[in-house]
C-alpha cells in the first residue's frame, strides 16, 4: 500500500517537473516549441523501427546480438528484441544485457551518434529560432 502511494508521488512529481520545465519562461530566449518536439519524437520512433528492422534483417544472414553473460548465447533475434536493442541503442541506456556482434557492432554505433547528436541539433534550432524572434522583436 505505501508503496503504491509513493510510486503514485514519484509520477507526479516528475511530471510536474516536465511541465514546469516546458511552461517556464523566466529567461527571454526560453520557449517550447510544440512542432519541433514533435518532429524530433517522431523521428526518433521512426529511426529506432528502421533500425530494429536493419537488425532483425541482417539477423538473417549472421549472428548479430549475444547475451551479456559469461556464455555468451546467442540472443533471440526477434523483430521485438531487435526493437528494444535499438531503443536502449538511440536513447543511449545501454543497459548491457544484449551485446551486438558482427556488422551490427558498426551499425549500432551510427544508431547512437543518431540518437545523441539529433536531440543536441533539436535543442540549438529551438534555442536559436526563439533568439532570432527576439531579436527581431527588438528592432
Amino acid at each position: 500500500m505505501i508503496s503504491t502511494i509513493l510510486i503514485g508521488m514519484t509520477i507526479l512529481f516528475v511530471v510536474a517537473n516536465l511541465y514546469y520545465f516546458f511552461t517556464n519562461k523566466t529567461h527571454k530566449k526560453s520557449g517550447f516549441d510544440s512542432a519541433l518536439f514533435y518532429k524530433l519524437f517522431f523521428v526518433l520512433v521512426a529511426v529506432t523501427f528502421g533500425f530494429a528492422l536493419l537488425y532483425y534483417l541482417l539477423s538473417f544472414n549472421e549472428v548479430i546480438l549475444v547475451i551479456n553473460d559469461p556464455t555468451d548465447a546467442i540472443a533471440d533475434t526477434g523483430f521485438l528484441n531487435c526493437l528494444y536493442f535499438s531503443g536502449v541503442t538511440i536513447l543511449s541506456v545501454g543497459y548491457g544485457d544484449l551485446v551486438p556482434v558482427g556488422s551490427a557492432r558498426f551499425f549500432a554505433l551510427i544508431q547512437a551518434s543518431i540518437g545523441v547528436l539529433l536531440p543536441s541539433a533539436y535543442f540549438v534550432k529551438a534555442l536559436g529560432s526563439n533568439g532570432k524572434d527576439s531579436e527581431s522583436e527588438s528592432e
